[in-house]
């Protein structure tokens, strides 16, 4: 195996943005749970997420939703996130709430929606530039339900140009990142269903388009880790949204349901050179959560989450590479096997809690959590108002 102190050393560039609307209320198409100490703003939001960063040293930067994040004044946004210790990070479009965007935004017949859509995005960059964000991710609900609904030829043709036009509206430093969704809640055909739709749109756009792969946005039995390894290959993996599936977009705690996925993923992200945050060693991969919280507390399960994305990150840097090009060279199936089970199954909780105790850091942050009574506070000071949730 591989050194651990040098595999702790590489964790240093680990960080994991965190979603603002996993603080808020969030769930099923059935039932959506309001529970208290709730965010009712942005800012509550945003102290939240400070909470997660404090206690864990990785989550330093928060994703944006416009409009359930929209603000008058972005800039002081931008202040009172530093002054918690942390930034604003992606911004993410929404054109799938709005009763105009029923048969589609960006890939609609209709040339006045198509307008509002691409103009939302034009915003979302005027919001980047007052939060200095690197990032537009779009995420489209575009699709149809029958057979026959649309001219799904013509769909791709209107989706290539309203990319286009929102690309060029990029700055130099920003980037715009797909993602693709293979169902819901289109259930004939959705318009980015896939990595190669995603990757054949973004390559046309250019060196500034990326490809966003969340991993609960596939069919059961998918290598995900094979998609992963394709796109740092060519060189157009923009970023991650971390959660995990039983059945669809479950979108539940991240290694909840497979660590072990999680891990190749994570040994993959290593191999091909997407992992690393350090200044002047960017990898250019962004690692996010985009997970909901029904049923659990909503700030315990940020920190599970990217304490989860840690552990396995310890496990995949552990991996003896040597010994496991050599078993892949001589054609050993069940030491190259081994090698990856060696690293898996090593138990790196304690010296991650000792790596944690020697940076300031509690050992166990869901156990500081618990006793520095942050929740009974916001339950008490947040209420009346309305808590923040889908579409607020």
């Amino acid at each position: 195996m591989n050194d651990v102190a040098t595999a702790l050393g590489r964790l240093e560039e680990l960080a994991i943005e965190v979603p603002s609307w996993a603080y808020g209320n969030s769930g099923t198409r059935f039932k959506v749970f309001g529970t208290p100490g709730t965010p009712r703003t942005v800012q509550e939001k945003i102290a939240d997420a400070a909470k997660v960063h404090e206690l864990t040293g990785l989550a330093p930067t928060v994703a944006l939703h416009i409009p359930w994040d929209k603000v008058d004044d972005y800039a002081a946004l931008k202040g009172y996130a530093a002054g918690l210790g942390v930034g604003l990070g992606t911004i993410n479009s929404n054109t799938f709430q709005d009763d105009e965007y029923k048969f589609g935004s960006l890939t609609s017949s209709s040339d006045a929606v198509r307008r509002r859509a691409i103009d939302h995005h034009f915003e979302c960059i005027d919001i980047m530039h007052q939060t200095g964000s690197r990032d537009l991710k779009v995420w489209l609900a575009d699709g149809t339900n029958y057979p026959g609904q649309d001219d799904m030829r013509g769909r791709q043709d209107r989706l290539a140009e309203s990319l286009q036009e929102i690309y060029a509206r990029l700055g130099e430093d920003q980037r715009l990142v797909l993602e693709y969704k293979f169902f819901e809640p289109a259930f004939y055909h959705t318009d980015v269903p896939d990595w190669g739709t995603s990757y054949a749109q973004t390559l046309a756009l250019g060196e500034k388009a990326f490809v966003c792969l969340d991993t609960g946005h596939h069919a059961p039995g998918t290598n995900i880790e094979f998609i992963v390894m394709q796109l740092l290959r060519l060189g157009k993996l923009g970023s991650f949204d971390f959660n995990s599936r039983f059945y669809a977009d479950d979108d539940l705690i991240v290694g909840a349901a497979d660590p072990f996925q999680l891990f190749r993923i994570m040994h993959e992200v290593i191999r091909g050179g997407g992992f690393g945050s350090v200044p002047g060693k960017e990898s250019g991969v962004a690692l996010m959560l985009d997970q909901c919280h029904n049923l659990e507390e909503k700030i315990p399960g940020q920190i599970r989450s990217v304490l989860n994305v840690q552990e396995m990150t310890a496990r995949a840097l552990l991996i003896d590479t040597a010994a496991l090009a050599e078993a892949q060279r001589t054609g050993d199936v069940l030491a190259a096997n081994a090698v990856f089970n060696d690293a898996f199954y090593t138990d790196v909780r304690p010296v991650l809690a000792e790596w944690r105790e020697s940076r300031g850091l509690p050992a166990d942050p869901l156990a500081a959590f618990k006793a520095s009574g942050y929740q009974k506070q916001i339950n008490e000071d947040r209420v009346g108002g309305q808590q923040a949730g889908w579409g607020a």
